[in-house]
């Protein structure tokens, strides 16, 4: 098999294809524009593989793009470049309507092109997986769950690029029959995680002993999933899932944002050491909340677990310990990240004019 990743220098991407090169699946292209957020060093156990290359490219790129596809001639496609950062999105959303939407547009058009040249054979096992977001269905109350029926209601800048970019990859299925699925997840967290985000925002914090800031009340309720799970996931509905079709993708591990924060004062504290100046919950502060914050995000995961047997590996106890672990062990990671592209300051709030 031969795989194109886009946004494989990403998070999500990275480990996307560590999985795909560990396990000895097929050949690995990643794709990235290697913004901000994207770290090569995430790659640096397959970088030597003769199975994976990297190239540089913006994927809104079309003529970059079509030439890495009559090139590598992919198989299957992971696409997963996305400015993801909904801080980011609220004050600055051009960025993510150019590459959520109109990189995606590009993307489609020329896996379209490519795939319609494929013999009868390629193009009946060629597959064009989107790996989108939970969050471009709204807010939950205090039950229920998100699925594959649920109705999208994107509330901020960043789900809404996403949830357009869902829909345009569902009518390039439907309307010229290019085989796509969709994936919508909940809150990755793991390791090789750009520290803008919340569990190695406050792990950091916590080891440095800085201020751990909470929005609002801290009591906004995520689903937690173990990035390594999400990408056993994909490779699961990339290989077995039906094209046309959307799949669900959590780690059933709901947690209040401010008990996420106190079990990781509690095990830097465990595992780096106690601080003279007292434990590092003392370091929580409340501060203003995003504008428009969701409250809960939770997903039921029943048809990719029935239909496609796959299942979470981490619990939520034994994914946010191996997570902190991982962080107190690799500051050679996020210490030059933590010098040069983020130190940790509050993004997403809105000035008033």
């Amino acid at each position: 098999m031969r795989f194109l990743v886009t946004g494989g220098a990403g998070f999500i991407g990275s480990a996307v294809c560590r999985h795909l090169i560990t396990s000895n699946l097929g050949q690995v292209l990643n794709v990235d524009k290697l913004t901000y957020a994207a770290c090569l060093s995430s790659l640096d156990s397959v970088a030597a593989s003769p199975n994976y290359r990297f190239v540089q490219h913006d994927i809104c790129d079309r003529m970059a793009m079509a030439a890495l596809f009559d090139t590598f001639q992919p198989d299957a496609v992971f696409h997963l470049a996305a400015e993801s950062h909904v801080d980011r999105s609220i004050t600055g959303s051009a960025e993510f309507i150019q590459t959520n939407i109109v990189g995606t547009h590009t993307l489609l058009e020329v896996a379209l092109t490519y795939w319609r040249g494929l013999t009868s054979d390629k193009q009946r096992n060629f597959r064009f997986l989107h790996v989108s977001t939970d969050e471009v269905f709204g807010s939950l109350g205090a039950t229920g769950a998100f699925s594959e029926v649920t109705a999208y209601d994107p509330r901020s800048p960043y789900s809404a690029s996403k949830a357009a970019s869902d829909h345009l990859v569902q009518a390039w299925h439907h309307t010229f029959g290019l085989p796509c699925l969709i994936t919508n997840c909940s809150n990755n967290y793991g390791p090789y995680h750009f520290p803008e985000k919340l569990i190695p925002l406050m792990i950091l914090n916590a080891l440095e002993g800085k201020s751990l800031p909470v929005y609002g009340d801290g009591k906004q309720i995520r689903d937690w999933l173990h990035v390594d799970d999400h990408a056993v996931a994909l490779q699961t509905v990339m290989e077995r899932g039906k094209p046309g079709e959307t799949y669900c993708v959590g780690g059933r591990n709901e947690r209040q944002n401010i008990d996420v924060v106190k079990r990781i004062c509690a095990l830097v504290d465990e595992l780096a050491g106690a601080r003279p100046e007292g434990p590092r919950e003392d370091l929580i502060t409340f501060v203003q909340d995003r504008p428009g914050h969701d409250q809960r995000y939770a997903i039921d995961a029943t048809k990719l677990e029935n239909e496609l047997g796959w299942r979470a590996n981490y619990s939520f106890e034994t994914g946010i310990r191996q997570t902190v672990e991982w962080y107190l062990n690799r500051p050679d990671w996020w210490e030059p990240i933590r010098a040069k592209n983020y130190q940790g300051q509050r993004l997403g709030l809105i000035t008033p004019k």
